[in-house]
């Protein structure tokens, strides 16, 4: 039998890591890695590995009915995991760095990322360390209201590797994009990915070194 959080249906404030303002909603479900909010519009699907604070909410919020969860039933218990496969083909919104989000759905999951098309990045390689929350839309709607036709459900045009370092790997020699752009000497040609450093050279053209684990997101444009 599974331990029932005390703040289970209790309007709740989360804070995780790079977000500024706490994220606000009624607790619906919890999961060995990932909660699930309701703000009386959206579900929130957060993964706990960003999850700082977790606390009652110091706003009063009036009662709402809680509607049907967007996914597939799920046997308990649910899992990150489940959520992502749960989500492919769905158009959602995921927040990963900065202030951005990103408008699209999942297509594929792999050990230690997921790959998300959008209509501003398209193809976009995330790794599952560093998504902070995941919203499905309703059913009835699509991103910045474009019909099926407009942006259909396509698969990847990657040739996708089991994991985030192999995938980078397989990116050697092309001109990359990561983090998505939010920082000009993360754009470039991507030379060389060496155990945990990646080099990029920038417009410049002069190396630019990271640390692997802080990469979040790569894409080709």
């Amino acid at each position: 039998m599974k331990n029932r959080h005390p703040l289970l249906d209790r309007q709740v404030e989360l804070e995780i890591s790079g977000k500024m303002t706490p994220i606000r909603g009624k607790l619906i479900e919890c999961g060995p890695d990932i909660l699930v909010l309701h703000n009386g519009v959206q579900f929130l699907y957060v993964p706990l590995i960003h999850l700082q604070q977790l606390r009652l909410s110091s706003q009063e919020e009036g009662p709402f009915e809680t509607p049907e969860n967007p996914f597939e039933p799920i046997n308990d218990p649910i899992s990150y995991r489940k959520i992502l496969m749960n989500a492919k083909g769905m158009f959602s919104e995921i927040y990963i760095t900065g202030n951005q989000s990103i408008h699209g759905y999942v297509t594929t999951v792999m050990n230690d990322f997921f790959v998300f098309y959008s209509p501003v990045y398209h193809t976009v390689v995330i790794s599952l360390h560093h998504l902070k929350y995941l919203i499905p839309y309703n059913p009835n709607s699509t991103p910045y209201t474009l019909t099926a036709e407009q942006f259909p459900l396509k698969p990847s045009p990657l040739t996708l590797a089991r994991t985030f370092d192999q995938q980078l790997r397989k990116l050697i020699g092309e001109f990359v994009v990561l983090d998505l752009g939010e920082n000009p000497n993360k754009t470039g040609v991507l030379k060389n990915v060496d155990q945990s450093m990646i080099e990029l050279a920038n417009a410049s053209g002069n190396s630019v070194y990271l640390h692997f684990d802080h990469v979040k997101t790569v894409h080709v444009p």
